[in-house]
């Protein structure tokens, strides 16, 4: 009997074992992940801080300038004043949806169990 003990003890031991391994390298795939994506993430924040850095040195404003001045005969760009915007008035809303007047209501308390009915727009109640 003790060395069916001792068996179960050792096989739980081995198991434990190997879960305590897998769980270990399963930890160590994950942190190893981490880091990557970490390398990944500050590779992309530096690739970003270039481009808003290209983009402040291409929108500075004596440059546009000096573009426009170049180009005018082709593009005939002006400076924006209050005449380039429209009016309030101007603006088309759309048009309020009609909703369905419901006329004739019938007082259903107490007639049982009802079927719902799904009435277009305009049709009549079935009575």
């Amino acid at each position: 009997m003790r060395s069916l003990l001792y068996l179960c003890t050792a096989l739980s031991v081995i198991a434990l074992a190997a879960w305590a391994y897998r769980e270990n390298h399963l930890t160590q795939q994950a942190m190893n992940e981490r880091r990557s994506l970490e390398r990944e993430i500050a590779a992309l924040d530096e690739a970003i801080s270039i481009q808003r850095a290209e983009w402040a040195y291409l929108n500075r404003p004596d440059r546009l300038r000096d573009l426009v001045d170049v180009n005018f005969a082709e593009l005939k760009l002006v400076p924006l004043t209050g005449a380039h915007f429209g009016e309030i008035g101007q603006i088309v809303y759309p048009l309020p949806v009609p909703r369905a007047v419901i006329t004739d209501a019938v007082d259903m308390y107490g007639a049982g169990t009802a079927v719902p009915v799904a009435l277009g727009f305009g049709e009549e109640p079935p009575l």
